[in-house]
């Protein structure tokens, strides 16, 4: 837990545990479709890593996953819309990569916006150290998620990407908040031209657990017959 952080929450029930009882429901279906001799797509073990993490994600108003290809979970989408802080009302987004090697290789992150951040550069490289050198294999997506949530909450002039930035906020902290709202807007900063940052009205009630709800229910309607099953359960795959 990072330190005078607050992430509000909607409910403790996981985010994906409709698509998590979906693909258990599929995983029965395909047992019985392979006791007849019906061949299945292998799971791999960065799948069920990865299915699992995403059982264990508390519902929040303050991000959303998407998965632009309902087949594939270990590439997505992650929306931050900050409640607080320099950043409070802007929606940020980024997109994850994960490979066969995971827990052991971290995701892949990059913002995918032009934005104004001291650890984010304009590519849209993220300077966080669990991403780098302090990842372990027993972080989960959640604690990258909390982790970049806290770069919006208290951005890091210490460790930057972007240098005009962190010198900005460390040079003068009010000029950087102006910064940061013209960013967020659109507009031009040192000379560089921002891509709007600002979360739309009401965007409150689209995001939480309504939001990936609509994102998991594509997930489970066009899922491989199986991913993962719930629990101790074995996943069985064949040739």
């Amino acid at each position: 837990m990072v330190h005078g952080m607050h992430i509000p929450q909607l409910a403790p029930q996981s985010p994906c545990v409709d698509h998590v009882n979906a693909l258990a429901q599929k995983a029965k279906e395909q047992a019985a479709a392979n006791a007849n001799g019906t061949k299945k797509k292998k799971v791999t073990a960065a799948q069920l890593r990865v299915q699992k993490d995403l059982e264990e994600l508390e519902a929040s108003r303050t991000w959303r996953t998407e998965f632009p290809d309902p087949n594939d979970i270990l590439n997505f989408t992650l929306t931050i819309d900050p409640d607080e802080g320099m950043y409070k009302g802007g929606r940020f987004h980024f997109s994850f990569a994960i490979n066969q090697n995971f827990p052991h290789d971290p995701p892949k992150v990059k913002c995918t916006q032009k934005i104004y951040h001291p650890n984010i550069d304009l590519e849209g490289n993220v300077c966080l150290n669990i991403l780098r050198e302090d990842w372990k294999p027993v972080l989960n997506l959640n604690a990258v998620i909390v982790g970049l949530q806290f770069l919006f909450l208290e951005p890091n002039a210490s460790d930057p990407l972007n240098k005009d930035a962190a010198e900005d906020l460390r040079s003068n902290r009010e000029g950087f908040k102006r910064n940061v709202r013209t960013a967020m807007g659109g507009g031009s900063v040192r000379g560089e031209t921002l891509e709007e940052g600002a979360a739309p009205a009401c965007a409150a009630e689209s995001i939480g657990k309504g939001a990936r709800g609509a994102a998991t229910k594509k997930l489970r309607l066009a899922a491989d017959p199986v991913v993962a099953q719930v629990g101790p359960a074995t996943v069985t795959d064949s040739q």
